[in-house]
């Protein structure tokens, strides 16, 4: 039951926010709500990287690098195409971690530089809100972004 609450919750999450990401594209990852806000192709980078990064607290690590958290804008996600990759791998971790952690895992402790201890569902739910948070800014900006 437990994999299969989850992979139900994992597949709602990437279904509600490709509403935003099949919008982006390389004409579109400037566009920002004001001067001082982050591009939609930044924030779409700061989304792949983020899961893939965060995963490692599951257990999983990859070779991604963060240049998004903690950093200013600078044109990191000028590459659309490189950022849709990232996301993906990113969904393709969270399923396989969901595919091979033991249920009894799920509520077990880990540390975390960003929350202190929690458990891994809870590391695994707070990512997936992630997603959906940067999603609804990333649409909001599609409707009224402008290249400032």
């Amino acid at each position: 039951m437990e994999k299969a609450f989850l992979q139900n919750i994992l597949e709602q999450n990437k279904m509600t926010s490709s509403y935003s990401f099949d919008g982006i594209s390389n004409d579109n990852a400037g566009l920002r709500l004001n001067k001082p806000a982050a591009s939609i192709g930044f924030i779409y980078r700061h989304i792949g990287e983020t899961m893939n990064l965060f995963t490692g607290f599951l257990g999983l690590k990859t070779g991604v690098q963060n240049t998004t958290m903690g950093q200013t804008d600078t044109g990191q996600g000028k590459n659309t195409e490189e950022s849709r990759q990232l996301v993906k791998q990113g969904y393709g971790l969270l399923a396989q971690i969901i595919e091979t952690m033991p249920a009894e895992d799920w509520l077990g402790m880990i540390d975390t530089p960003f929350f202190g201890q929690v458990t891994r569902v809870r590391l695994f739910a707070h990512i997936l809100f992630h997603n959906s948070h940067h999603a609804g800014q990333i649409s909001l900006t599609l409707s009224k972004g402008d290249s400032v």
